[in-house]
């Protein structure tokens, strides 16, 4: 009776290797996916988060240097224009670098690309940069 038990575990052992195969297969692919999908969101976010950084720090030294250009002139067109100015610093400032789960980054970096295209039409400046040729120009 021992040997017929003995066999019986065997051959439910064969027939079981498939489920058992499946499962196991099924834990190291999920194991090596999620390892493969962090180090990808990864080195998206860096990316993604780094242009993000550039086009803010382009906006701010934007907005530091018209600044000091127009603080010589307190006629009422430039104290308007430097109010723009203050206000874009100020979204600026206020925008939370360190935080990246911040539910309205994408909506504040909205309200501060909007408001960096109102400054550059009230100093009549295009919003692109362009200079010249189509090939030399800063955009985001």
């Amino acid at each position: 009776m021992a040997a017929a038990s003995a066999s019986s575990d065997m051959f439910d052992e064969i027939v079981m290797a498939e489920d058992r195969f499946h499962g196991e297969g099924y834990q190291e692919g999920y194991a090596e996916g999620s390892h493969a999908g962090v180090v990808e969101g990864r080195r998206y976010g860096s990316l993604h988060g780094a242009k993000i950084g550039s086009e803010i720090g382009c906006y701010l030294g934007f907005a530091l240097t018209w600044q000091c250009l127009l603080q010589k002139c307190t006629d009422e067109k430039n104290s308007k224009k430097i109010r723009a100015l203050d206000s874009l610093i100020g979204m600026i400032q206020k925008f939370p670098y360190e935080d990246p789960t911040y539910d309205k980054l994408q909506e504040d970096l909205g309200k501060i690309r909007g408001k960096f295209k109102q400054v550059c039409s009230m100093l009549n400046i295009q919003s692109d940069f362009r200079i010249g040729t189509e090939r030399s120009s800063l955009t985001f």
